[in-house]
This record gives structure tokens, C-alpha cells and sequence, in this order.
């Protein structure tokens, strides 16, 4: 089946925050492992609540485009993103697609959208930024299947 998308609304809120919590699981799991328990504990002291919000945020924020992916009529993932018109830059501030619905092109239709879009609107340059723990692969997958190059980025963190 073809993945339709379509402009986010209100209405889709509460259903793609818990979206949102059920497609990061294995991710914040991942990094509960790979990160000292303590830096963890400090970024993430409720990664479910700080998730809510986070998509919540990025969902109402007038300078982001937000669209939904359908898949057998079901909700299957989202993707938020921001035109960066000073730097001619499209940037995919967020994705993600319900665990039952991966590997099956809706990361793939989502990033496509996006990369259109910026076309569309005349950027020049599309960035999406993710992690380098074995929880975010799939998505680096995704992005790399679809032209992105990665840029070497090393950030260090330590419990004081």
C-alpha cells in the first residue's frame, strides 16, 4: 500500500505524541545503555514526559511544517520540519514512524516529503541531525539511503 501524507493538525496531537513515546523507546533505551547513568539521569530524568513535550512543542511552533503519514488507514508516522530561509537550509527537526509500520518506506516516504518541500520552497541545503548510538541505525539508515552525508560531530559528556 502507498503511504499518503498530509498537514498535520490539532487533532492529530495526542495520537502522534504517544506515537512519538512508542517509536523512541528502543532509542532512549539505547542511549540509557551507551551514556554514563548519571548524564543520562540529568538529561532524560522522565524521557517520556520531556518526549511528550518535545513533540508538543515542535508540533505548535509556528516556524515548523508538521504532516502525518497514513498506512492502511492508520497513523504511521510524522515528520516536523523548519526553512531556515537566512542560510537557504530545510531542516527535518523531527520523524518518527510507529515500530508496527517500520521498514516498510514510511521513514523513506517521510524524508522524500520533506526533501520536496525544501526544493519547493527554494532551499538550497537539507539537514536532519540524529544520534550515533545503535538505537538511532535505522534512522541513519533512512537518511543515508536518501543521499544524506554524515559529518563527523563528536560531543562529550562527564557526571560532575
Amino acid at each position: 500500500m502507498a503511504v499518503t501524507i498530509w498537514r498535520y493538525t490539532a487533532e492529530d496531537r495526542a495520537a502522534v505524541g504517544e506515537l512519538s513515546i512508542r517509536a523512541w523507546a528502543p532509542v532512549f533505551a539505547s542511549l540509557a545503555a551507551a551514556m554514563d547513568a548519571a548524564v543520562f539521569g540529568h538529561f532524560y530524568p522522565d524521557w517520556q514526559q520531556n518526549q511528550r513535550k518535545a513533540v508538543a512543542d515542535v508540533c505548535a511552533a509556528e516556524s515548523n511544517q508538521v504532516w502525518v503519514a497514513l498506512l492502511d488507514q492508520q497513523l504511521a508516522g510524522f515528520v516536523a520540519t523548519t526553512l531556515h530561509q537566512a542560510s537557504s537550509m530545510g531542516e527535518i527537526v523531527m520523524l518518527a514512524v510507529e515500530p508496527s509500520y517500520q521498514q516498510r518506506g514510511v521513514g523513506a516516504a517521510l524524508t522524500k516529503f520533506a526533501l520536496e518541500h525544501f526544493r519547493n520552497a527554494g532551499m538550497r541545503v537539507a539537514m536532519v541531525e540524529t544520534g550515533g548510538d545503535p538505537g538511532h541505525e535505522p534512522a541513519r539508515q533512512t537518511y543515508a539511503k536518501q543521499g544524506f552525508q554524515i559529518m563527523p560531530i563528536a560531543r562529550y559528556f562527564q557526571a560532575l
